[in-house]
């Protein structure tokens, strides 16, 4: 099913001979054609799992042939900078239409390209066959294969994966399940900073007395006044 990652590390040692972009293991896509979903790993843990729509038409990588292919790939292209959600695209260009999901009648690409192109044997005519991950309008055919040959997501989530994923990351469509993955840790929230550094400099600061101090001068100050009491 999952074969080892000291394959990608290989790949990566013949980038120059395989790829213009270095590679980037470190960011890795699974997508899996079973479940028809996108899992997104960083450094070996889960950040995001997205639906997807891989082709209606099956797999392999054949020219002539809208099919998906198999294997490790890797991202060579990003096309759709700061374009708007929703934007047209036609030979990967911004044509100056937008779309809203679902808009009736129309099936371009959308919104972000993510252009692979293949690192084995098996799909080796990938960026020929210009096999891209992109958005698409029609988001209610997402989660069941509907392309004609390319990974379809959903205009927000393509956008989303777009900020996420670096050029030379790898890319490993399957036709098995998704892996069991550790998801990342959630990174600490801003507030949760700002209450430790509130804490700190409330220490730090002279004339700021904490709650226990307080107690403590409260304590003492009474004990003085009992030892000093004519009735002691």
């Amino acid at each position: 099913m999952f074969r080892p990652l000291a394959l990608i590390f290989g790949l990566v040692s013949l980038a120059p001979a395989l790829f213009a972009t270095q590679l980037d293991p470190s960011h890795h896509l699974i997508i899996s054609v079973r479940d028809q979903k996108l899992m997104l790993l960083q450094n070996g843990t889960k950040v995001a799992t997205y639906p997807v729509s891989t082709s209606k038409f099956g797999l392999g990588d054949f020219s002539g042939r809208m099919t998906t292919p198999l294997g490790y790939l890797a991202v060579a292209k990003k096309i759709g900078d700061r374009a708007p959600v929703g934007a047209v695209f036609h030979n990967r260009r911004f044509t100056g239409e937008i779309l809203a999901p679902n808009a009736p009648g129309r099936d371009p690409v959308i919104t972000r390209i993510l252009w692979l192109r293949g690192l084995e044997g098996q799909n080796a005519h990938a960026f020929r066959r210009c096999i891209y991950i992109h958005g698409t309008p029609e988001e209610k055919t997402i989660g069941r294969p509907a392309s004609y040959g390319c990974i379809r997501m959903k205009s927000s989530d393509v956008a989303a994966l777009y900020n996420q994923v670096p050029l030379g990351a790898i890319v490993q469509i399957v036709p098995d399940h998704l892996p069991k993955v550790p998801k990342a840790p959630p990174a600490p929230s801003s507030t949760a900073f700002m209450a430790r550094d509130e804490g700190t400099r409330s220490q730090d600061q002279p004339g700021v007395t904490r709650s226990t101090d307080k107690a403590t001068q409260l304590l003492n100050k009474r004990a003085s006044i009992v030892q000093n009491s004519p009735r002691a």
